[in-house]
């Protein structure tokens, strides 16, 4: 079976799922091209509201696989370091999307699908899903954001001992320290993941996406420059027809109807 990143539509939500069970959904430069690919599509789709990134079958992504990495180990160089390059691009398109993308976790998520789920704006997660970034466990470092992501969401030496020893965490875990949004039942992480999805995707997608923009760049600018950031958005956003509609809906106490 080939591995590839397929899509559907749920409502105003693009699903990408990662499709290679054979390899427990493994990743693939196919893969990151694709992923890149459909969120720019969905960023000029003004149907499209949110996205949700899953696995197919059991498991959300294993990582790498090991035996395209082996064989990468006779080729120059440069062929990991272009594959490597294809997944930061995916991870960047990411975080630079000004929608929310979720990411819906069953069974393994470890490695570079560790970081995938990471570089999301939300991770709905089942209550036996495993998290770990093994990569030292091969012998290698990280990739895909994962240092980034980790040393920001997390105290030094939490991160540290997920990232040094390649140590599991369970979902419990990770939502007590704050990086897993929401537990869920096992079997039911994407049908929540489309749950929550369809409550983003009722507000306004402008408002949203200054939310994220500001959330993206809080942590790496002075106080003084998100002040005024901040006022620029809200300036920005209450004078869009939305807040206008937002503003006489809950004044009438009524539903929203936003675009």
């Amino acid at each position: 079976m080939t591995a590839s990143l397929k899509s559907h539509s749920h409502g105003q939500t693009m699903v990408l799922t990662i499709s290679n069970p054979e390899h427990r959904n493994a990743l693939g430069p196919d893969m990151y091209a694709a992923g890149v690919e459909a969120l720019n599509v969905a960023e000029n789709n003004p149907e499209v509201r949110s996205v949700i990134v899953t696995g197919e079958g059991a498991h959300f992504c294993a990582g790498g696989n090991l035996q395209r990495l082996m064989a990468n180990r006779q080729q120059p160089p440069e062929v990991q370091a272009q594959s490597i390059e294809g997944l930061h691009n995916w991870i960047e398109t990411i975080r630079a999307f000004p929608k929310p993308v979720v990411a819906a976790v069953e069974g393994a998520c470890a490695g570079a699908g560790f970081s995938l789920a990471l570089a999301c704006d939300l991770i709905l997660a089942a209550q036996n899903s495993v998290f770990a970034m093994s990569y030292s466990s091969v012998g290698l470092s990280p990739d895909g954001g994962a240092t980034w992501s980790l040393m920001r969401a997390m105290p030094r030496a939490t991160a540290l001992q997920l990232l040094l020893c390649g140590d599991r965490a369970s979902a419990e875990r990770l939502w007590q320290l704050g990086v897993v949004s929401q537990v869920c039942a096992p079997g039911d992480a994407l049908a929540d993941a489309q749950a929550l999805c369809d409550r983003l995707n009722a507000r306004a997608p402008n408002a949203l996406a200054s939310i994220k923009e500001l959330a993206n760049d809080a942590p790496v600018v002075p106080l003084h420059a998100q002040l005024g950031a901040e006022r620029d958005h809200f300036v920005r956003n209450l004078h869009h027809p939305n807040a206008g509609e937002g503003i006489t809906a809950f004044l009438e106490k009524r539903p929203a109807s936003y675009r």
